[in-house]
């Protein structure tokens, strides 16, 4: 009997801790587009998971990447800028659990990982599996041979939407390592050649970062916006709108002349929020306007805010 999305998806978070673990056995820096590409590999989408969504991301990795919250909950997972880490205790549940319904109950319970479960090693001669499709199996433009035609025609849904997510992941990795170096400070400057030789990345429009299943702009004018109350992520009135082409959350409206202040709030809580400066649970961003319309520009990528 097929699992259903669910129970899939339980598995591929667990999954997600296998690899992370194995990376660190190998001593290899997974981003965090590999690590979901090879989730998805070894635990591969239903024909509802397979089905791709505006912007090109199937529904079951979309369902995945939301999921990934709850590792970062349990503290068997950090997200950073630089990629994804797992934690001592993260290795640990991979013991501690290792079955799919143990895992899932103690991940939805917050079960702590028992004090006396050992941090898993390497087994003798381990090396790293990749069942991900890479990018170079993904048909490229052009002619092709007769035998590369049919075996794409007897792809399942299923393969169809891990070939995306493993070409997704060489997106996500060339679009993630300028905002890590811009970061540390080490971005070399673009010369006129550069500029002149960077085209638009093929399928622009596919999600190249992990984003959250909401985000609002939760503040003191909210109900210039319509919402009951203002400082209230909850609300619909709050939320911004994902556009998968720049990948930038924006919310534009209407506000009269002022003063306000706002933070960015993730998931229709307080649980996950970013003020000035990208800071999580930071000092509020403060906007002067001049009366009009406004633009927000979030970037979960790097926590940017813009305002125009």
């Amino acid at each position: 009997m097929a699992k259903s999305t669910a129970e899939n998806t339980f598995l591929r978070l667990k999954t997600v801790l296998d690899v992370l673990t194995e990376g660190v056995w190998s001593g290899d820096a997974l981003n965090a587009g590999e690590v979901l590409a090879e989730a998805t590999a070894r635990v591969p989408f239903n024909e509802h998971e397979g089905e791709l969504l505006s912007g090109g991301i199937p529904r079951g990795h979309k369902t995945l990447t939301s999921a990934t919250a709850k590792l970062v909950k349990a503290g068997w997972l950090v997200k950073g800028r630089s990629g994804w880490t797992i934690t001592e205790d993260g290795m640990r549940a991979t013991v501690a659990y290792p079955d799919p319904v143990s895992f899932a109950t103690a991940l939805d319970a917050g079960t702590p990982v028992p004090a006396d479960t050992p941090v898993p090693t390497a087994p003798a001669g381990f090396v790293r599996r990749t069942s991900a499709v890479p990018l170079a199996a993904v048909p490229a433009a052009g002619p092709a041979k007769t035998e590369t035609k049919k075996a794409a025609a007897k792809k399942t849904p299923g393969k169809k939407a891990a070939a995306a997510v493993g070409k997704a992941a060489k997106v996500i990795e060339d679009a993630v390592e300028p905002v890590v170096k811009a970061v540390r400070g080490k971005a070399p400057a673009k010369t006129p050649e550069a500029e002149t030789a960077a085209e638009p990345v093929e399928d622009a429009d596919v999600e190249t970062h992990p984003q959250p299943e909401a985000v609002a702009v939760a503040g003191d004018f909210n109900t210039i916006l319509g919402a009951p109350e203002n400082w209230a992520p909850q609300y619909d009135e709050a939320q911004m709108e994902f556009d998968f082409l720049d990948q930038l959350w924006k919310k534009s409206a209407e506000l009269p002349a002022g003063h306000y202040t706002f933070k960015i709030a993730l998931n229709r809580s307080w649980d996950e929020n970013y003020g000035a400066f990208g800071t999580f649970d930071g000092p509020n961003h403060e906007l002067h306007h001049d009366g009009g319309t406004v633009t927000i520009r979030y970037n979960h990528s790097t926590r940017d805010i813009t305002i125009n």
